[in-house]
């Protein structure tokens, strides 16, 4: 074969490379939605091929483990471990409560995700029977609960109105709470005598409408029916009067939709 017609072949082939390289590169980004690693500039002017996105690495942690969907609650002294870790921050000396005289309950409850959890809370021994009680009638009414969780240190001058923790929780040692700020007594939490269900979805509601988080502030309108809201006569309510407690949603003036407490306060 001649050079010439040699060279116009491979001229000819070449075009028709250069003709096929963007219809593939555009083939490449169809298919893979844009997600595909970001093209590179070509000096040539010759767009190169978008390359696939390259598979996820199979994950090997186990997925967590479903509770079953029955009841659990049992009543235990504080294990030494967790004793440590409230000395100081959730108790400490002058606390109007001993330390001994608290119990850890391990409760079993629906979440917002229509799952079974499991989670942890601490009250005064004198009432721990009973708060398993409560919490068994509210399992079986299926009531949703957030997260439950230990009660964190009480930092008066931290009080984020943003705060999203959505804790039901049970003895802290800290002074009454209001959506004003605290009060120069003791809260009943700090007896272990109170819990505070799903606070984002029962806030603390002052007499003219003042809720302090932002989080919490579609929920002063009361007639909505959302997941985690507690109403007058409702399961919730019932479960807690069963036991001889009183909610804080039917105080006169200042509403506290979130507490319940032996004591009414």
């Amino acid at each position: 074969m001649r050079t010439g017609t040699v060279r116009a072949l491979m001229a000819t082939c070449a075009l028709g490379l250069i003709a096929l390289l963007p219809a593939c590169g555009t083939a490449a980004a169809d298919r893979s939605g844009g997600g595909g690693i970001p093209e590179a500039s070509s000096s040539e002017g010759i767009p190169p091929v978008t390359m696939p996105s390259p598979s996820p690495r199979p994950s090997h942690a186990p997925s967590p483990r479903p509770f079953p969907a029955r009841f659990k609650g049992t009543v235990s002294a504080l294990p030494a471990d967790l004793e440590a870790e409230m000395r100081g921050t959730t108790w400490h000396p002058g606390c109007p409560v001993a330390i001994g005289r608290l119990r850890l309950l391990t409760l079993r409850y629906w979440g917002f995700d229509r799952q079974v959890h499991e989670g942890l809370m601490v009250v005064n021994e004198s009432v721990a029977d009973g708060v398993v009680s409560a919490f068994r009638q509210m399992f079986e009414a299926r009531f949703r609960i957030d997260q439950m969780h230990l009660a964190v240190k009480y930092r008066p001058n931290h009080d984020d109105p943003n705060d999203e923790r959505d804790y039901t929780a049970g003895f802290n040692c800290r002074p009454v709470v209001t959506a004003l700020g605290p009060g120069d007594t003791w809260s009943q939490h700090a007896y272990g005598l109170a819990i505070d269900i799903n606070p984002i979805e029962n806030p603390y509601v002052t007499s003219d409408g003042y809720v302090r988080n932002n989080n919490a502030k579609p929920f002063r309108d009361r007639s909505l029916r959302k997941p985690g809201m507690i109403h007058p006569e409702d399961d919730v309510v019932r479960a807690f009067a069963s036991i001889g407690w009183r909610w804080g949603g039917y105080w006169s003036g200042d509403k506290d939709y979130m507490h319940f407490s032996l004591t009414g306060r």
